[in-house]
This record gives structure tokens, C-alpha cells and sequence, in this order.
């Protein structure tokens, strides 16, 4: 098992300490897209192929002093299946997304490069009043997902939990209660996943659900629920019920706890960034920092 990983900046310094990897930015003619590629070059993170209409990436680079290989294409479409096609062909070890939808980017990846049963996003999150890193998913792919989408989710996020050196990560299934009430359709899947875990269908992770987010990350509060649970207080991941509650509890831990993310798609053959223009240089380069050092590990040999 590799060293544990448990702050950004040590996920950053690992990063710059290897290799700079070829990465496909692809629909890249936008200069925040182009910003984020060159910082992260600079930084010995990354080396971009850019992937766009040469017409508009060239003049933005020549304003940022950068001078990057260019795939010339005409549509974002066609710059996400070159992508794809550079990763293949051994060109690129990550993928980024640049100015073009999620859903044009991702469909490509999905057709050819899925390796795992289903793609699905993990933020790690660093907070000063926690002390280790804090794995939130699905807060940007799967929307509604039913229990075995759930159980896929939560298998990518415990590998990469395990990749960076956490043996066996606690993971908390959510949901506004603690019982299981067959109202709250949330409940009866979290209970599931902890008993699937029990039973091996989910590898290498110690699960308990449901859980609301107060007992998930309190220990104390659990105790004063009457909640008995190795997870509460000491939790690794926070799987969301769907979408919509994970995206807005990554948003909340940001923009009021003022919490530190990283962010990287798992589940296709090589790790794929998300990047926002909303995003802070910050989170662009662990982000890409993580998709990185997960690339590095897995297929470093041993």
C-alpha cells in the first residue's frame, strides 16, 4: 500500500515530483481553459495537447507567452472524440475538459474508454476542521442513481480512496435520517450498500448507512443519537443520495467552511478533469494534481 495521501499540498508536491503527463485538453480555444493548462505546465504537472480550432487557440496562447502542440478541429465534438483518440494512440495519459458540455465531452469517453461499469465523480475535499481529506460523491455525473449505480459509484471512490494509501475507507451512505423508513427511498439503499459491503459486494471499504451528515462527521453526535458506528466521527467518504444533495454539499463546504477541492472523474482507462471557469487555480491544479498521482499509482509497477 502506498503512502497515505491526507492534504492537497502533498497531493500537489507528489504530483510535481513525477513526470510531467501528457494530457488532451480538448475544446480548448478559451482562455481560462488555456490558463489553467499553462499553470499547470508550469508547474511540472502536465505537458497539454491542446485540442480546438488553431484559429483561436494560437492568438490566446501567443497573449499568454505558451506555445503548446495544437489538434486542429472544427467542432467541440469533434475536439472530444480527438480526445479520446490521443489516449488511445498513447499520446495522452489524462484528459481535460475544456469549453465545450460535460454531456459532448464525457459521450465519447463513455463509448470507448469506460473501463469500469460506470463513470462517476469524486471530489476530495480538504477542511481545517477535519483532519484528513474528505471524498464526496456523485456531485457531477450520475444524477439519480438507483442501488446498484450506487454501488458502482461507491467502488470507484473507495479505489481511489486506496490509491492513495487509505487501506480500508470508511464511507458514510446519507440521507436526512439515520433509521431506515421505506418513505425515504435513500434510507433503504444506504442500508443495502452497508450490508453489500458486508457481504463483498463492495471491496475493501467498511460501509454504514444511513447516516445524516451530523452523525457522519460527528462522532459526538452520533453518541448522543444512540448511533453505534466505527464510521461516525472517522468517515473517508460521504456518498451522496443523488446529484443534486452532493452538488450542493460540496458548494456549501466551499463557499461557507471554505474548504480546499480537488476533483477527478474515475471509472474510464485514464483519469478525466472537469474543469470549471468558476474554479480557482487552486482546485484546477489539484485536480489535476490528483488525476496525476491516481494515474501514477495505479500503474506504476510494484
Amino acid at each position: 500500500m502506498a503512502q497515505r495521501i491526507e492534504h492537497l499540498d502533498d497531493l500537489i508536491a507528489e504530483a510535481g515530483s513525477l513526470p510531467p503527463a501528457p494530457t488532451a485538453v480538448v475544446d480548448a480555444g478559451e482562455r481560462h481553459v488555456l490558463e489553467a493548462a499553462h499553470q499547470a505546465a508550469q508547474k511540472g504537472l502536465i505537458e497539454p495537447l491542446l485540442i480546438g480550432q488553431r484559429e483561436v487557440i494560437a492568438p490566446l496562447l501567443q497573449e499568454l507567452g505558451a506555445d503548446y502542440p495544437i489538434v486542429d478541429v472544427v467542432t467541440p465534438e469533434d475536439a472530444a472524440t480527438q480526445g479520446v483518440l490521443a489516449v488511445q494512440e498513447g499520446r495522452a495519459k489524462l484528459l481535460m475538459k475544456g469549453h465545450l458540455h460535460t454531456a459532448d465531452f464525457l459521450h465519447p469517453i463513455l463509448k470507448q474508454l469506460r473501463r469500469a461499469p460506470r463513470l462517476s465523480h469524486v471530489f476530495a475535499a480538504e477542511l481545517d476542521r477535519y483532519p484528513k481529506l474528505l471524498f464526496i460523491t456523485d456531485a457531477a455525473i450520475n444524477i439519480a442513481p438507483d442501488l446498484e449505480a450506487k454501488a458502482q459509484i461507491l467502488q470507484n471512490a473507495v479505489d481511489l480512496a486506496r490509491l492513495l494509501g487509505n487501506k480500508r475507507p470508511k464511507v458514510a451512505a446519507l440521507s436526512a435520517i439515520e433509521v431506515v423508513n421505506p418513505a425515504v427511498a435513500s434510507t433503504i439503499d444506504a442500508a443495502c450498500l452497508a450490508k453489500m459491503a458486508e457481504r463483498g459486494q463492495i471491496r475493501h471499504a467498511l460501509v454504514d448507512g444511513p447516516l445524516a451528515f451530523d452523525n457522519a462527521i460527528s462522532a459526538e453526535s452520533a453518541r448522543i443519537k444512540g448511533i453505534d458506528s466505527a464510521v461516525a466521527g472517522d468517515v473517508d467518504i460521504l456518498l451522496a443520495p443523488d446529484l443534486v444533495s452532493g452538488n450542493i454539499l460540496y458548494k456549501d463546504l466551499e463557499y461557507l467552511a471554505g474548504a480546499r477541492f480537488a476533483g477527478v472523474v474515475l471509472g474510464a482507462s485514464v483519469p478525466v478533469v472537469l474543469t470549471s471557469r468558476a474554479d480557482p487555480e487552486t482546485v484546477r491544479l489539484a485536480s489535476l494534481a490528483l488525476a496525476r498521482v491516481a494515474h501514477h499509482r495505479e500503474t506504476a509497477p510494484t
